[in-house]
């Protein structure tokens, strides 16, 4: 039942970083693991957005797609991610992007995970705890592409 908890802080306002993380049909391109990542429905209803998304993992020779319902929640500024098919057991995924004190974003990424099979979870399970502490970096990376490198006080 591995978790991994990340909290940071950066630059970029909470709107802004919230658009970044709610924009994953972007991961490819910058995402440690991430593959291909195909959305397969998307519903709108009161200001909020329902994804339902397959996302495409692979580490050497190891390749695995799951699928996930993806709530997007602006009004919060909150991503919470729920599995739905694949090689987990289970998957929860929250992110949170609150103002800081003095500008910037607080950054709050929490997941919870089980892999079904223990032979996968041995290979990959390594690999994705490595792979999720480059998240947080990855995410800054791409809002400094994004967005603009912050600017010296």
């Amino acid at each position: 039942m591995p978790q991994f908890e990340a909290h940071s802080r950066v630059a970029h306002t909470p709107e802004q970083m919230f658009a970044l993380v709610a924009d994953i049909e972007s991961y490819p391109q910058f995402l440690p693991l991430c593959e291909a990542l195909t959305v397969r429905s998307r519903k709108e209803r009161n200001g909020r957005t329902l994804l339902i998304a397959d996302m495409s993992i692979g580490y050497k020779a190891i390749r695995e797609t799951f699928t996930t319902q993806v709530l997007l929640k602006p009004d919060e500024n909150a991503i919470d991610v729920k599995y739905i098919d694949g090689p987990f057991k289970y998957l929860s995924n929250v992110w949170r992007f609150d103002p800081a004190d003095g500008g910037g974003c607080n950054v709050c990424f929490f997941i919870d995970y089980e892999f079904k099979s223990r032979i996968l979870g041995a290979l990959m399970g390594t690999m994705f705890d490595r792979a999720f502490r480059m998240f947080s970096e990855a995410f800054e990376k791409r809002a400094e592409i994004i967005y603009g490198a912050p600017s010296a006080a």
